[in-house]
């Protein structure tokens, strides 16, 4: 699926995975080794996430149930945990510095096409 910023009129992931069942939203990235440029894991339903297990830093972008941006938590490192966001329907995440690169804020809205 391709996620863009209609806000800012960028792509933020030409190549992104759906991780919408508790199995799959729990191993989210860990043990991967990265995430490459232009890749992506959406998390739905979800309104926080953990960096357990996590090998690299990532960009997440939480995202209301009308696709605005509604949080953001940039380079956020292994080990850690975001807090519960809330009105967050899911979470996108991306690879560190895709957000900055981007000019992504919150307030944006996206488009989160299959």
């Amino acid at each position: 699926m391709t996620v863009t910023n209609v806000t800012r009129k960028t792509v933020l992931a030409a190549n992104c995975k759906t991780a919408s069942t508790f199995l799959a939203r729990l191993r989210g990235l860990q043990f991967r080794k990265e995430l490459p440029p232009g890749h992506g894991l959406l998390l739905a339903p979800c309104n926080s996430i953990h960096m357990f297990f996590m090998r690299f830093p990532i960009d997440a972008v939480f995202i209301d149930s009308e696709n605005r941006v509604i949080h953001i938590c940039e380079g956020i490192k292994p080990w850690r945990v975001s807090g519960i966001i809330r009105n967050a329907r899911c979470v996108l995440e991306l690879p560190a510095g895709t957000v900055s690169s981007t000019g992504t804020t919150a307030g944006d809205v996206l488009d989160i096409q299959p």
